[in-house]
């Protein structure tokens, strides 16, 4: 009997690991910027991507905050630590948390709301490369990109070096950050907003910059698509 109470355990564990992993979503991100990017997310870690290399993580459903960026300019030693110019996660090539803005993220949450997922990409935390963020599978056909020159045109007051920062980041105010939750667009966020219009630009813009997909989709996130 104990025998084969094991047994029975043991199957049932075995069949919520396959379970688990053939309902998992995969991410393949690629790099094709004509320079080095240091893929990371949130949860997976981090990885160099030389231009045309693809990194492929997976996610459980159910995952929700998740975010996946790149990170320009690092510089990290034979144990993996070191420092990026943007989108640094505590001076770590496997990252353990989020980066530091400016980064462009592509965030999502899976198995939500009527078995949907959630998808966006988000200049909040400003811009540091251009992105796109789209499913990989034929049971949705959502693309969702950020490729303006926001770098190139980003307000003095954002500027800083290898991107364009989010005025949350640098100004810490409750008009640009939103921490009650009640807030509007203000000047620095239409910048973001009129280049990158399918990409959040401040905390409550979800009509326009919410996307979903079915739970069991895959995606890609391409750095400089």
């Amino acid at each position: 009997m104990t025998f084969l109470k094991s047994l029975l355990i043991f199957t049932f564990l075995l069949a919520t690991l396959y379970f688990t992993l053939a309902q998992a979503a995969t991410f393949a991100i690629t790099n094709k910027c004509p320079y080095t990017v240091w893929a990371a997310a949130s949860p997976g870690g981090g990885r160099r991507l030389n231009t045309g290399e693809t990194w492929t993580i997976s996610a459980n459903p159910g995952t929700t905050q998740a975010r996946i960026w790149g990170r320009t300019n690092c510089q990290f030693d034979a144990s993996g630590r070191g420092k990026c110019e943007t989108g640094d996660c505590n001076g770590l090539l496997v990252c353990q948390g989020y980066g530091a803005a400016p980064n462009t993220l592509a965030e999502y949450a899976l198995d939500q709301f009527e078995h949907q997922d959630f998808i966006d990409i988000s200049n909040i935390d400003g811009f540091n490369i251009p992105m796109e963020f789209s499913s990989a599978s034929g049971s949705c056909s959502r693309v969702i990109k950020c490729t303006a020159d926001i770098i190139g045109q980003c307000p003095n007051e954002l500027k800083v070096p290898g991107g364009c920062n989010g005025p949350c980041p640098v100004f810490k105010t409750e008009e640009h950050c939103c921490n009650s939750g009640n807030c509007s667009p203000t000047k620095f966020s239409r910048y973001f907003k009129e280049r990158c219009p399918d990409a959040y630009s401040y905390p409550k813009d979800d009509p326009t910059s919410l996307f979903t997909c079915p739970t069991g989709t895959n995606y890609k996130v391409i750095f400089c698509p």
